[in-house]
């Protein structure tokens, strides 16, 4: 039995849903894709009473005690928050950790690796299963939707992000996007998707996305992902003040990081964060030059990702036998 368990998960971007109406019996879908930075790290080591400590330490106890419930009843455990993915700002947050403190009570308890059940245990991916594929997978995965009988939506594609291509992620921290009984409200108050926009949406990903990633070619993978966002972006503008961002801020930057050539602009999730892809570490150098005092001025912070194509990497340390 390993003695103690590390868990290092990364932040996700929501590029967008497929079908929000489940005219076929599926609704939702999405395309995600799984970046360098923000991330969880926590470690987990068996104890004699419970003990979390760190950021997101109240949420944690909660995961940690309901996984311990169904997973691992008599056990207890120390865990230490090391770092956390920012909360409220279109990464998956929550859905990291659970997954990341359900995989390490696993791991610790010598029971198998099982992403998809623990979402469904834990309450998460009740609209996606993005995040528990990419906690898997990485990389850039596409899932199917929730059904009538599914648990947590299948990941039913993937593919490996360009080494050299770069996101640009432009956040406004005076803004937080939609969650909680808020996030149910405006699912529950927009209407039904109409058929020729989510079938705009999975051609876009399908014939479009996916090819122009197998081909590295960012002039149509940034096509199909800045359409999908307008499509997207319109749908949720009756929650979003009328607009397809929840910042009016980092809407304005996203115009200027297209008007100096980068490409595939929208908003991940409910935002704040807005993202952009450019072709090279010396083209992202060179906009962030060009814009960053523009940034600054409209209190925005804007950094520079690589994707992501593994999955959360999960190191167990094992106590030796005398």
């Amino acid at each position: 039995m390993s003695a103690k368990v590390s868990v290092s998960a990364s932040a996700r971007l929501h590029l967008g849903f497929l079908d929000m109406s489940g005219g076929l019996g599926r609704k939702f879908g999405g395309l995600g894709l799984a970046l360098d930075a923000p991330v969880t790290r926590l470690t987990l080591t068996q104890a004699e009473a419970n003990q979390v400590e760190g950021p997101e330490s109240a949420r944690a106890q909660r995961l940690l005690e309901t996984t311990q419930a169904v997973l691992a009843p008599t056990a207890r455990h120390r865990l230490i928050i090391h770092e956390a993915i920012p909360a409220h700002s279109g990464f998956g947050s929550g859905t990291q950790l659970a997954l990341a403190v359900a995989s390490a009570v696993r791991r610790l308890e010598d029971l198998p690796d099982d992403p998809a059940a623990d979402a469904a245990m834990l309450s998460r991916g009740a609209r996606s299963g993005l995040g528990a594929g990419l906690f898997a997978q990485g990389g850039l995965v596409v899932d199917g939707g929730r059904g009538p009988d599914t648990l947590t939506p299948p990941v039913i594609a993937r593919a490996e992000f360009p080494e050299n291509w770069r996101v640009l992620l432009v956040s406004d921290p005076a803004a937080s996007g939609l969650h909680g009984a808020g996030e149910k409200e405006a699912f529950a108050t927009l209407p039904p998707l109409e058929a020729a926009a989510s079938g705009e949406l999975c051609r876009r990903v399908l014939m479009q996305a996916l090819p122009a990633l197998a081909e590295r070619n960012l002039e149509a993978f940034g096509e199909a992902v800045t359409r999908i966002q307008e499509i997207v972006g319109d749908y949720f503008a009756p929650e979003q003040g009328g607009h397809r961002y929840t910042s009016a801020n980092v809407e304005a930057l996203m115009a200027r990081l297209r008007s100096e050539g980068a490409t595939g602009t929208g908003q991940t999730s409910w935002g704040p964060t807005g993202f952009a892809f450019v072709d090279s570490a010396a083209t992202a150098k060179r906009i962030v030059a060009r814009v960053e005092s523009e940034a600054r001025t409209l209190g925005l912070s804007l950094s520079v990702h690589k994707g992501c194509n593994r999955g959360a990497t999960i190191d167990a340390v094992y106590a030796r036998i005398a």
